[in-house]
């Protein structure tokens, strides 16, 4: 007989056990368990880290969540002999530190008030009431010492069927932190199947305007890491048609070229770079080393504007039918870096499709072709009895003309001959 559906969303669901699982037997980690347990207080690792445990992704930071206030967790584990640092503790955070790895350790709270994103808490020992005070339900996953998983909130659910659920009113967790918005793309694109979930999709466009009062710093964050997740592409799409992708770069996104860059990295074998994925979603040519637009609005640093600037250039030697000998030039005064980004981004503009055999020719010459160093110097000018002055630099502009045209030869003999014809015509001027 066939499932209610109803009743299958409410069955028991198996949840595995994380006990094998080696960073959570790392002896850093175990200490400062032990150091808490012995002051008689309940730890659990809680967010990123069990989420990517249960999905088998790797686990970076461990955060744990703590039954004990700030002041007794630092007296608990400085009695174990552990570093306790206060990094927020009016937040009810502090840092221990176990053989020499940090650990980011947070009182159980749970929510007075809210205002925005603050937010009047009081510290709590029900895992319930600080669960619910998380965004999502898949970062409301707890693991205790021995590997057993908590799951106050149907979290596991939502993850092993890979949806990204708001906890509670989607619409209420949004206005406690507009970046919510950005982060329920980030994690769609990360760890979703699928369509982003309705009820959050809703949310976000009916609360986009809140994101105007962010900072740039916070933005670029996000938009950076959601460029390069697994579903980078579809999840791009569909903040393009809820408006929200345009609200957070405050221009119209190019779609149509993120796809097409993003399947061409993988066609070539590329990981993705994030900062050539926002050049594509942005206006062609953009003022990027100025101090408006786009640049400005993400508050990105000196040397990602000047990166940008250099792969968003209307070079025509990057184009696929140019002259083989056009593209060397690229390469010698810009480097094989540049000259691989800018390509890559030319390609995605032109619409031709990723399978381009001519594209695929001018990339791989970027391997074959290193950047060449100049043969001469402003001391070879001078010892053919040249006047240190201006006359030097006008004869190696000359000779590097004339080289870069010769298809930059390699012969010592050719060049010597060339540099003292080039500076007899000048001596003679």
């Amino acid at each position: 007989m066939a499932r209610d559906p109803a009743q299958a969303a409410t069955a028991p669901f198996e949840i595995p056990s994380l006990a094998s699982a080696t960073w959570l037997r790392s002896p850093a980690l175990v200490k400062v368990f032990g150091a808490l347990a012995a002051g008689g207080y309940e730890a659990r690792v809680v967010g990123g880290a069990v989420r990517n445990a249960l999905l088998g992704q790797p686990v970076r930071d461990v955060d744990l969540a703590i039954t004990a206030t700030p002041e007794e967790a630092m007296r608990a584990v400085a009695s174990a002999g552990l570093a306790a640092i206060p990094t927020g503790i009016e937040h009810g955070t502090i840092t221990v530190v176990s053989n020499h790895v940090p650990f980011e350790v947070t009182t159980l709270r749970r929510d007075v008030e809210t205002f925005g994103r603050r937010a009047r808490v009081t510290y709590t020992t029900d895992w319930v009431d600080d669960a619910r005070r998380r965004d999502f339900t898949i970062n409301a996953l707890y693991c205790s010492a021995d590997g057993t998983i908590h799951d106050p909130l149907g979290g596991y659910r939502d993850l092993h069927a890979r949806r990204i659920r708001f906890i509670g009113s989607a619409v209420d967790r949004i206005r406690e932190d507009y970046l919510r918005i950005l982060r329920f793309f980030r994690f769609t694109a990360e760890y979703a199947d699928g369509e982003p979930d309705a009820e959050g999709l809703a949310a976000c466009i009916r609360e986009q305007a809140g994101m105007d009062a962010l900072s740039g710093e916070r933005i670029r964050a996000e938009i950076l890491k959601l460029l390069i997740a697994p579903g980078a592409v579809p999840t791009t799409a569909a903040m393009a048609r809820a408006g929200v992708l345009a609200r957070a770069l405050g221009g119209n996104p190019d779609v149509g070229t993120f796809t097409r860059l993003a399947e061409i990295e993988a066609a070539t074998g590329r990981s993705p770079d994030p900062l050539l994925r926002l050049a594509a979603l942005v206006s062609p040519w953009a003022a990027w080393e100025t101090e408006t637009g786009i640049a400005d609005r993400l508050k990105l640093s000196g040397a990602e504007r000047t990166v940008l600037a250099s792969a968003d250039t209307r070079d025509t030697a990057l184009h696929a039918a140019s002259a083989e000998l056009l593209a060397k030039a690229h390469i010698y005064r810009h480097g094989t870096k540049a000259f691989v980004a800018a390509t890559l981004l030319h390609w995605a503009r032109s619409g031709d499709p990723a399978d381009h055999p001519r594209w695929h020719a001018r990339l791989e010459l970027a391997e074959r072709f290193p950047p060449p160093v100049l043969p001469v110097s402003g001391r070879d000018v001078l010892a053919l009895g040249i006047t240190a002055g201006p006359d030097v630099g006008r004869i190696l502009a000359t000779f590097e003309a004339w080289w870069i045209g010769a298809d930059f030869p390699t012969d010592p003999a050719q060049s010597a001959a060339k540099l003292c014809e080039i500076a007899a015509a000048k001596t003679l001027n």
